[in-house]
């Protein structure tokens, strides 16, 4: 166990005094160093037109156990990286980036970046979203036939056919007129936010292979439908956003069919086609999802750029959509020599603000995106990489038998230092804009639910804590709420228990609307930065800081011994104020006494 103890620098308002610059404007930036570390002198370096420039820092304030520093540079690129050089007093120096301290020369990737691009929607970085699979949520009760290749599932009476081929073609009846008349429900938890998957016609009840864009599944309720969703959740103040298939259609969609038809077809050009069975390029071999190409120029008119675009046009009056997430986008455009993957997200992105302004763009993506969202394509990505992969490898259930994302072996359990090592890495590798446009998920439609992976209530406690308080968007898959399980991703997509509330479990819930409401009463957990304080095998300890409010987060995998750490640690001596966990902390001698209990998570409000 080890208390994290180092300079820091993030982009958060402490730090950074204009966190949307435009080009050439001058930006202060500060940095906090403890006087353990025996700092002289500190510079900034700031790169400019590709060159590294060295702006010196003057004192800016302090205590006995901290100093601050600032420097102001001009923000002279459209992404302006820099990072902190110290002085040592002992001769030696260390370099401070996103990813903490060194003692070695460090490249320019982790470097801290300040863009001047226009910024994500306002209302994002408020946002709790909710995730609804749409024929597992809620059923209207209105009766419709089923297409031929249809299996009807009972709500209650059928389990999910998630072992077998079936498992795509069965269908319980879940649609929007269910999702409305929930509303309420929704709104009473606490999101504001509901992620839609695809309500396009296809054959299979997830609909990421569709038939058309052009409309709305009409065992969903049809268009009509999801106008009068998007209309009453709008008078809730409930926002709704779809899933788009940017990187393929279904085989049975229109533009395919038509495109079959030979070289003449304007549409042929929409797809890549190679010799051999079945003819055509598609996703992972999967012959029911043939892969678009961006080569043609008529794709992009019809998908993106053009005035009725498929981005465009349901983010337009009546639907009046409020932005895309978007499926498998790392894949999007990117076939063997091809690559118009950061195209595609610029201009989806120049095609939603024009359509409407205050729209959000979410990519999907389950490896390292760090790459790929420097701040003028995706506002984010579903973070798996840097949050879900992290948090369920440190909460796991130990000797678990579940797979670990995709990945050729389960998922395991690390220790809390290697939690907190990825989940670092993968902030310090993105501007502070965009690390907190991220959706945070502890589980989606994609994966085991959460409930499954740790094992029991408590450990989804834990993960709850971490999921509202950690910088980013918070999205909850329906039903994590009450404790539903699933052991694959077909498994967790079950129909909601809506009358066998028996069956939830209504501390889960309580734990999930504390959180939702403490969040949403705290500039700290929205807005706030991001400073590790203590990394042990079985405990994290993390401080979230506003101008305004500081909060401090315990969360524990297991019971332990309590964690005594310096209070300069925590900034500044002073009182805590419970905000949830109920547990008090112990000031005495310049030490404070965190808690050893587990599995459990406390939030703390200092003063």
């Amino acid at each position: 166990m080890a208390p994290v103890v180092g300079a820091h620098h993030d982009g958060s308002a402490l730090y950074v005094d204009n966190q949307a610059p435009d080009l050439g404007d001058r930006v202060n930036v500060r940095v906090r160093v403890p006087a353990s570390c025996g700092a002289r002198h500190v510079y900034a370096r700031v790169v400019h037109d590709g060159e590294p420039h060295f702006v010196e820092a003057s004192g800016d304030g302090g205590s006995p156990a901290e100093r601050w520093w600032r420097a102001e540079f001009e923000v002279r690129n459209p992404v302006t990286q820099y990072r902190f050089l110290l002085l040592l007093d002992d001769g030696g120096h260390r370099w401070l980036n996103g990813t903490g301290t060194h003692s070695h020369d460090v490249t320019d990737d982790e470097d801290f970046r300040l863009v001047t691009f226009p910024p994500p929607p306002s209302w994002a970085r408020d946002a709790i979203v909710y995730q609804v699979f749409l024929d597992r949520f809620a059923a209207s009760g209105a009766q419709r036939a089923l297409p031929a290749w249809a299996v009807r599932g009972d709500w209650y009476g059928s389990e999910v056919a998630y072992k077998d081929k079936l498992g795509s073609r069965q269908v319980f009846g879940g649609d929007l007129g269910g999702i409305e008349a929930h509303l309420g429900y929704i709104s009473g938890l606490g999101a504001d936010v509901i992620y839609l998957t695809p309500f396009f016609p296809a054959p299979s009840n997830h609909r990421y292979d569709a038939d058309t864009f052009g409309a709305v599944d009409p065992l969903l309720g049809g268009d009509e439908a999801l106008v009068s969703l998007a209309r009453a959740a709008h008078d809730r103040g409930i926002r709704v956003i779809g899933d788009l298939t940017t990187n393929h259609t279904g085989a049975g969609h229109e533009w395919f069919r038509a495109a079959k038809a030979g070289p003449s077809a304007p549409e042929h050009d929409f797809y890549y086609w190679e010799p051999g069975s079945p003819g055509y390029a598609s996703w992972l071999g999967v012959r029911a999802m043939p892969k678009l190409n961006y080569r043609s120029a008529a794709l992009w008119e019809r998908l993106i750029t053009g005035p009725g675009s498929v981005t465009s046009v349901w983010l337009r009056p009546p639907y009046d959509l409020d932005g895309w997430r978007v499926d498998v986008a790392n894949m999007t455009g990117r076939y063997r020599a091809d690559d118009f993957n950061a195209e595609i997200a610029r201009a989806m992105r120049s095609t939603m603000a024009e359509a409407r302004p205050e729209a959000l763009l979410i990519a999907e993506h389950g490896h390292d995106f760090t790459p790929e969202v420097r701040g003028d394509g995706w506002h984010g990505v579903m973070n798996y990489a840097g949050f879900t992969k992290p948090a369920w490898a440190w909460l796991a259930r130990p000797g678990n038998s579940l797979q670990f994302l995709g990945q050729p072996l389960e998922v395991p359990h690390s220790p809390g230092g290697v939690a907190v090592e990825t989940m670092t890495e993968f902030m310090g590798r993105v501007p502070w804009r965009v690390a907190n446009h991220h959706f945070n998920l502890l589980c989606s439609h994609d994966t085991p639910r959460i409930r499954s992976v740790v094992g029991d209530r408590a450990r989804v406690e834990v993960g709850a804590a971490l999921l509202f308080s950690f910088p980013g968007i918070p999205m909850v898959f329906s039903g994590d709420e009450i404790g539903m399980e699933g052991v694959t991703g077909e498994d967790s997509r079950r129909p909601f228990p809506w009358e066998r509330q028996e069956s939830w479990d209504r501390a889960t819930l309580k734990v999930y609307s504390d959180l939702i409401t403490l969040r949403r009463s705290s500039p700290a957990l929205r807005t706030g930065g991001m400073r590790w304080v203590y990394a042990g095998d079985d405990s994290v300890v993390y401080l979230r800081e506003a101008p305004e409010e500081r909060m401090l987060v315990l969360l524990t995998r297991a019971a332990g011994k309590g964690i005594v750490l310096g209070a300069s640690h925590l900034g500044r001596p002073g009182e805590a104020v419970n905000r949830f966990g109920g547990a008090g902390l112990k000031f005495r001698n310049g030490k404070v006494t965190l808690p050893g209990d587990g599995p459990m998570a406390q939030i703390w409000q200092l003063t």
